[in-house]
């Protein structure tokens, strides 16, 4: 395998292999492609607490929490973006492939630089802190220059 592109935000993933045959274009081929469903959502959604309610025992007043996430939104990143590096990680290696591009959210794609593996990461080619998630399959391959 000679190249592969990863698009990814922290709702979706999508990976693709370059193709290259004698007399043809090169063109791309899906290799996984999912969304992320814990950044689905309000996070207000996710809790189980009703406003207000926490702290109320048997009709006693007690320490109630009103909305106070302690930093849940930030661990739920932090979660979203280790899974990113894992996977990437992984097709990396299942792909064997000699260079890989990245186009990731500008909010994450440091983040995820960060939590890759060395050996991955020294096979990075072109890097683009844009989310093209939502970007044409036909149209991915102009922003990487390989069309």
């Amino acid at each position: 395998m000679e190249k592969v592109i990863i698009v990814a935000d922290t709702g979706h993933f999508k990976a693709y292999r370059v193709v290259r045959r004698p007399m043809e274009s090169p063109r791309i081929e899906m290799i996984e492609n999912y969304d992320i469903l814990e950044t689905h959502g309000r996070l207000s959604e996710k809790m189980s607490d009703g406003a207000g309610m926490f702290g109320l025992s048997g009709g006693r007043k007690g320490v109630r929490g009103y909305g106070e996430f302690h930093n849940m939104e930030t661990e739920n990143l932090k979660r979203v973006i280790r899974h990113l590096a894992e996977n990437i990680n992984r097709v990396i290696r299942k792909e064997e492939c000699r260079q890989w591009h990245l186009a990731a959210g500008k909010k994450i794609h440091k983040r995820i630089m960060e939590n890759l593996d060395p050996s991955v990461r020294a096979k990075l080619g072109k890097r683009i802190p844009s989310n093209l998630t939502k970007v044409k399959k036909s149209e991915i391959l102009h922003y990487f220059g390989e069309a």
